[in-house]
């Protein structure tokens, strides 16, 4: 009697999708992107759109599937992975060089920030055409270009974290007769890193945009080169397949840098919004 109690009693677990979001919330993130895709299929599935405009997403995951196989798409990948990995190297070097520099003395900010100030404003395209004069069509132009993008948010981001470090923090290291390295490991590092993560970030994905614009410069292989060449052949699943593998590759470089700097940040008592 007890036995057929307990069974008649016995409730599953809930497992309603609030309940597996609040469990895994990694996955949170995905379900306006997995509503979007549903209803884009659906509009498609239905006639809403036109096919030769906007395909399905069906079409663009076998249209991604079919390079796969080829072996093209990842030659596609590999070469502007290349690009905008090398491109961001350079670029965050030389911003970290310089942006120290500006952040730290106030005779090379008044000399040098300025004209950075004013290159900052240049449009990506307007690059173009002077680095195909001095560069050619090779890959300095395309690297440099993309460089140029990760350069500016990343100075900006660290010569002005150093600039806002509070004084007070510096005045109470100088009692302590901290040596000069000694505050910027203990004071300066600390308090400009979170402003130089982000820096890093918006550097990136700044990056991945000007990609788009470096292969445009000669190129014959590359996401940008097989995005513009959907459009031209008049395949809009290759276009998307294109943007769509860029969103991805975005996100997930993204996401990396968030997680290597977590491990520097664990120290900060920061605000987390409650739901």
């Amino acid at each position: 009697m007890t036995q057929k109690l307990a069974i008649a009693t016995f409730k599953p677990p809930n497992k309603s999708l609030k309940t597996v979001l609040k469990r895994f919330p990694q996955l949170q993130g995905l379900v306006i992107p997995a509503f979007i895709l549903v209803a884009w299929e659906s509009a498609a599935q239905l006639g809403w759109v036109a096919p030769n405009l906007l395909p399905a997403p069906s079409t663009v995951l076998s249209t991604i599937w079919e390079l796969a196989s080829k072996g093209e798409l990842w030659q596609h990948i590999g070469i502007t992975l290349y690009r905008v990995f090398l491109g961001f190297l350079v670029g965050a070097i030389s911003a970290t060089i310089l942006g120290r520099l500006t952040g730290y003395s106030k005779i090379v900010h008044a000399f040098l920030d300025p004209l950075i100030q004013s290159l900052r404003s240049i449009p990506s395209l307007a690059w173009v055409p002077l680095f195909i004069l001095w560069l050619g069509i090779q890959e300095t132009s395309k690297v440099t270009l993309v460089a140029v993008g990760v350069f500016f948010p990343i100075y900006l981001s660290l010569m002005s974290g150093i600039r806002d470090v509070d004084r007070k923090l510096i005045e109470v290291g100088k009692i302590y007769r901290l040596k000069n390295w000694q505050l910027i490991v203990r004071v300066f590092l600390p308090a400009t890193l979170p402003a130089y993560v982000v820096g890093v970030r918006s550097g990136l994905g700044l990056g991945w945009m000007f990609v788009v614009a470096a292969e445009l410069m000669g190129a014959s292989q590359g996401l940008g080169f097989l995005l513009v060449d959907g459009q031209s052949t008049g395949r809009p699943a290759i276009t998307i397949a294109s943007i769509l593998l860029f969103a991805i590759f975005g996100k997930l470089t993204d996401s990396l840098v968030v997680l290597l700097s977590s491990r520097f940040l664990n120290w900060q008592d920061s605000y987390i919004a409650k739901a």
